[in-house]
């Protein structure tokens, strides 16, 4: 059975602002990252007359969510894909628009709880960190094959890592006497390269570097991008798109997305806005929203997450929806 000790991060907070678009017997909530499936068995519980179909690149997390979910039978769907393909997965399911779409960004519970994996600092395991680990590049193949000059790119700007060039240069450095394999060498590389000032003040040495080698190996902010406007485009009138976001790029990107589709795009000194010129959407959420320090402390992870949500209030020009 799926493992439900983990508490979805704002769980209370996302089913509220989804409950508007969810309410119409048959409404269609897309869950863009299932993972364990709490998002969604929360939904389906709250919302007895909705259908959630569940998207995931992982197929150990389609399987064991499919299990948490099946007592809701044919409510639930789930699919296999990465998220930026939300559109063909609505079309295949035979749908023109759905009611509202889900993201919770970042790795799962699940994927962090697998020690084969190699996304936790925790525990030495091969250097893989795949959300789907039957396909591309792992962390070792990385690590073994980019430039210093790319492993710093890649740790300067997904794992915000200020020693990002030093660390690339031992990992060069490194892979000439032995290839890269496990994530036990890197963390002993990590200490050894962090200056202990660093260490004692920045959490553990591994964090960042884990986080840009995961984000770069599953191209988590190329899907994102690809993502966000297929997302919008396919909610209708009343629908609504709700974004849980733990990394300062991503959050960034859906800002900028809910700013382009909420936005009245015309002079300031117009007396009249145009037809066919009004924001197709508007924002749900002014800014923001953090949680606060209850919720961090039963749910450590929620201490870096940024909810956005936006609602979509007329339809595209080119749809009739």
């Amino acid at each position: 059975m799926a493992n439900s000790r983990h508490v979805p991060v704002l769980l209370e907070r996302v089913v509220a602002l989804l409950e508007p678009a969810l309410q119409t017997p048959g409404a269609v909530l897309v869950d863009c990252t299932l993972g364990l499936g709490g998002h969604t068995e929360a939904v389906l519980e709250a919302f007895p007359e909705c259908r959630v179909i569940g998207i995931d690149r992982d197929p150990r997390a389609i399987a064991l969510a499919s299990e948490r979910l099946a007592p809701f039978g044919d409510r639930f769907t789930a699919a296999h894909a990465t998220y930026d393909q939300i559109a063909e997965v609505v079309a295949e399911a035979g749908l023109d628009h759905v009611d509202a779409v889900f993201f919770d960004l970042g790795v799962s519970s699940m994927q962090l709880d697998e020690r084969e994996r190699g996304f936790a600092y925790a525990e030495d395991a091969p250097l893989d960190m795949r959300m789907n680990d039957s396909t591309g590049v792992t962390a070792a193949d990385v690590m073994n094959t980019y430039s210093v000059g790319e492993l710093t790119r890649v740790l300067r700007d997904y794992g915000e890592e200020k020693f990002a060039s030093k660390i690339a240069r031992a990992i060069v450095r490194e892979r000439e006497k032995e290839p890269w394999t496990r994530s036990g060498r890197l963390v002993e590389l990590l200490y050894a390269e962090i200056p202990a000032p660093a260490r004692r003040t920045g959490g553990h040495p591994g964090k960042r570097t884990f986080q840009a080698l995961r984000m770069e190996v599953n191209d988590e902010l190329g899907v994102l991008r690809r993502a966000l406007p297929a997302a919008l485009s396919v909610i209708g009138v009343g629908g609504r798109v709700v974004v849980e976001s733990y990394h300062s790029l991503e959050d960034r990107m859906v800002k900028k997305a809910f700013v382009e589709v909420t936005t009245l795009d015309v002079p300031p000194d117009l007396p009249f806005v145009p037809e066919g010129a009004a924001p197709r959407m508007k924002l749900v959420i002014r800014g923001a929203e953090q949680a606060d320090e209850t919720e961090i402390e039963h749910n450590p992870r929620a201490a870096s997450v940024r909810l956005r949500a936006v609602e979509r209030v007329l339809p595209d020009q080119r749809s009739t929806r």
